[in-house]
């Protein structure tokens, strides 16, 4: 039982990629300069867009190609999000990000698309993860058996990784990522779902269970108020793969009621682009919450998140900053996660999913600098995770 030993790398929907071009064009920008300034091999955690992924097999030789392009810059890639299906850097992405749900031929055969790209870019002897929405958005009307037409489609899915497989002996995974104001939002709304879900798949059964696991983000399960340690071990409990573990960290706001410092602060992330669920509660749970930060919210909150312990908002902020000015961070969650996770039979993916660089307060940033530490802090709990 241990972390996994692949190369640790960071999600690249931190940058542009609407096309080929423009994702070799961010990593010969940042990913090949951070892998030069920590010195040591750094994957690729790819994010391929739908246009993206249509343009590679667009040519018999596009995929082919873009394996050549990544093994030049040194970038191995055993991992992709597939949970962003269009423009990640939109001027708004908000609640759109969740469209195409999976109750939706296009997003099975983006996901499917995915896999078969990934298993062409896999490392010898690495299996492969996709990361995947949580099925859909809970702010949107769903009809009657959405989650029932989403187990369908995962099913069917299963078994087509199961073919990919036979195919080309390469594994490729789905990773579903609970998410804030998602069908799967909580550990225990996962844990349920995966049981309906092994259920309906029948005969497939196993292979659903050999195939489709989750994503165990940690900034989301964090603003959730849930233990990391508790989270991870209730997934394993119930039989549930951890397919892959991005590492991140979300916003804190002690004493909210009376820290007027730290809500004008907070203001300042509210921002148009990505969705930032607010949770307030403490050590009983979440006590309310909003889908979005808003500038409001921090100059007269309710009062219920005015009297509340803390609020915790889904901001993904660098995962070695303690604090952010008067703000705190989930930190500390991220160190009990790996833990967790480091006691998991099977070693799953872990990646650094901080992609809200651009949108941070305070203007522009040195990127590389920024995503070096953060692997180089994760680098350090992981040794110690390891040891533990």
């Amino acid at each position: 039982m241990a972390l996994s030993a692949l190369p640790l790398g960071y999600c690249t929907n931190v940058h542009p990629g609407r096309s080929v071009a423009e994702v070799l064009a961010g990593l010969d920008r940042y990913t090949v300069p951070v892998r030069k300034t920590l010195g040591r091999p750094v994957a690729a955690g790819l994010w391929l867009a739908r246009p993206v992924v249509d343009e590679l097999l667009a040519s018999p030789d596009g995929v082919a190609e873009f394996a050549a392009a990544l093994a030049a810059r040194g970038l191995p890639c055993y991992t992709l999000n597939a949970f962003p299906y269009g423009d990640f850097h939109a001027a708004r992405v908000k609640e759109h990000v969740y469209r195409p749900d999976w109750t939706t031929p296009e997003r099975a055969d983006y996901t499917l698309n995915c896999a078969g790209v990934l298993a062409a870019l896999l490392p010898p002897d690495a299996d492969g993860s996709i990361s995947t929405l949580p099925l859909g958005f809970k702010g949107f009307d769903h009809p009657p058996g959405f989650t029932a037409a989403c187990a369908r489609r995962l099913v069917t899915l299963a078994r087509e990784l199961r073919d990919l497989r036979e195919r080309t002996g390469r594994t490729v995974r789905l990773a579903v990522e609970p998410e804030p104001f998602c069908l799967l939002e909580t550990t225990a709304e996962t844990v349920a779902f995966f049981e309906a879900l092994w259920a309906a798949a029948g005969s497939a059964e196993e292979v659903v269970r050999d195939h489709v696991g989750v994503c165990y983000d940690v900034c989301h399960q964090a603003v959730e108020f849930e233990d990391a340690e508790a989270a991870v071990a209730a997934l394993a409990g119930a039989g549930v793969r951890v397919n892959k573990v991005q590492v991140s960290c979300a916003i804190e706001l002690e004493n909210p009621g009376a820290n007027d410092a730290g809500r004008a602060a907070l203001r300042s992330y509210a921002e148009p682009r990505y969705l930032h669920q607010v949770f307030a509660g403490g050590r009983g749970g979440v006590v309310v919450s909003a889908a979005d930060l808003t500038s409001a919210l921090c100059d007269d909150p309710p009062a219920a998140f005015r009297d509340a312990d803390r609020w915790r908002v889904h901001f993904h902020v660098p995962i070695d900053a303690d604090r952010l000015g008067p703000l705190g961070t989930t930190k500390p969650a991220v160190r009990d996660a790996l833990a967790a996770v480091a006691r998991l039979p099977e070693a799953p993916h872990v990646e650094v999913e901080t992609y809200t660089w651009e949108v941070l307060p305070g203007g522009a940033v040195d990127l590389v600098a920024g995503l070096a530490r953060e692997l180089e802090a994760v680098d350090d709990w992981v040794v110690g995770s390891a040891k533990a």
